[in-house]
């Protein structure tokens, strides 16, 4: 025990000794002059200027939603009778999806019927009997006008006439309610065979969720089927306020899923919202997408990668290369013949996730990708591994993807 004690106390002792030198080691470095520095070798890494396609590219996330969907609902309340589709079934615009017992509807349809035969029966008896009063009444007015009859017997001549006019016109009337009567209860027995209608074209559509089996009772508006247009969903992602400037109406966007992992979607950004979130600071946009195979479907979880900006031809340097100095940000270009590296001030464009596009000054060569920190202008390197020396410094390389930001869902 004593033996593993005083082990630990010899380790403890050598591992202070140890670092203090290192400390001493790393000051002593700080301390040397520029020219010092500049005089020993630094090992660094080298990689080619290259000239290639830049793309500025982001990436968000989203849910895609079905660009139409209702609920067939009953208008009536009654029984469910029949249920003609179920989940995944195609619909056609006016097909019948559900039928209600109607009998009832079917018997108020049948006395509004009879009502109506009753009132045009009531029409004939009143029409009989107004011109048997006209007739009287013509008979009166000649006899008056021999003065035979009276002026009291022609005025109620004519009052008889007037009220069986009034009579008359009554049994009209009751002919167009008992007419409306009846269209009413044939219209409520329509509603017992509920059907698919919409407005905006003519293609198939599809039963999504069905909400009842056959044999429910059913009150006016309980959902019976949902039914989705899967011809074209929208991709609604969220976009972050940094981005939001970049995002246009019209802007072609690129659509994956998890589901399609090898497959590509593409959509147009049609709709952004006029606002962002206070709470995320983040702002709707909607990307349709055409989906004429019908793979896609609502509720998948989609990444969209929408292009900012290409530069063709451009200048690009490996991201790593990148440093700054005095406040300014630069690369070292390597002159492998004299073993030397010189700080260059760069204007950077876009940006990707490797790579960075330099778009003043004009650059060739080689820059220094590992080990810039402890050069200056002027250093001497020792160049540990210089890849690529066996291409062309403007030869063609690949296409750069731009940096990646995620947005997110809400």
């Amino acid at each position: 025990m004593k033996k593993a004690v005083l082990l630990l106390l010899v380790l403890a002792v050598a591992g202070v000794f140890g670092w203090r030198l290192w400390q001493k080691a790393l000051a002593a470095r700080a301390q040397a002059s520029p020219a010092e520095r500049g005089a020993r070798a630094v090992a660094v890494e080298v990689q080619p200027v290259a000239t290639t396609t830049i793309r500025d590219v982001a990436q968000f996330t989203g849910s895609l939603f079905s660009k139409a969907l209702f609920v067939a609902a009953p208008k009536v309340a009654g029984r469910l009778k029949k249920l003609t589709v179920n989940i995944g079934d195609p619909v056609r615009q006016g097909q019948t999806i559900a039928l209600l017992d109607d009998d009832e509807y079917a018997q108020q349809v049948g006395e509004a019927q009879a009502e109506l035969e009753v009132a045009k029966a009531n029409i004939e008896e009143a029409r009989s009997a107004l011109e048997i009063e006209k007739r009287e009444y013509d008979r009166v007015q000649a006899l008056r006008q021999k003065n035979i009859a009276s002026e009291s017997e022609l005025d109620s001549g004519q009052a008889r006439y007037q009220a069986q006019e009034a009579k008359y016109k009554v049994a009209l009337a009751q002919v167009d309610q008992k007419d409306a009567a009846l269209k009413a209860a044939e219209v409520r027995l329509s509603y017992t065979r509920i059907q698919a209608a919409w407005e905006d074209g003519e293609g198939e559509r599809v039963v999504g969720e069905r909400f009842v089996d056959e044999g429910a009772m059913l009150r006016a508006n309980d959902p019976i089927v949902s039914i989705i247009d899967l011809s074209s969903l929208t991709a609604v992602i969220h976009v972050i306020e940094r981005d939001y400037s970049k995002i246009t109406v019209g802007q072609d966007a690129t659509v994956t899923t998890d589901a399609y992992p090898e497959r590509l979607f593409r959509g147009r950004i049609v709709r952004v919202a006029p606002l962002l979130k206070e709470t995320s600071r983040e702002a709707r946009v909607e990307v349709e997408i055409p989906n004429p195979e019908g793979v896609l479907k609502p509720g998948m979880f989609v990444r969209a990668e929408i292009e900012f900006d290409r530069h063709d031809n451009a200048t690009v340097v490996p991201f790593t290369a990148l440093a700054r100095r005095e406040g300014r940000e630069g690369v070292f270009l390597a002159d492998l013949t004299e073993k030397k590296a010189h700080f260059v001030p760069v204007t950077v464009g876009i940006v990707s996730g490797e790579q960075a596009e330099v778009t003043a000054p004009p650059l060739s060569g080689m820059v220094v990708t590992l080990g810039q920190h402890l050069l200056t202008d002027g250093s001497t390197i020792a160049v540990a591994q210089a890849a690529g020396t066996g291409e062309a410094a403007s030869g063609p390389g690949p296409t750069a993807e731009a940096g990646r930001r995620q947005g997110s869902t809400q």
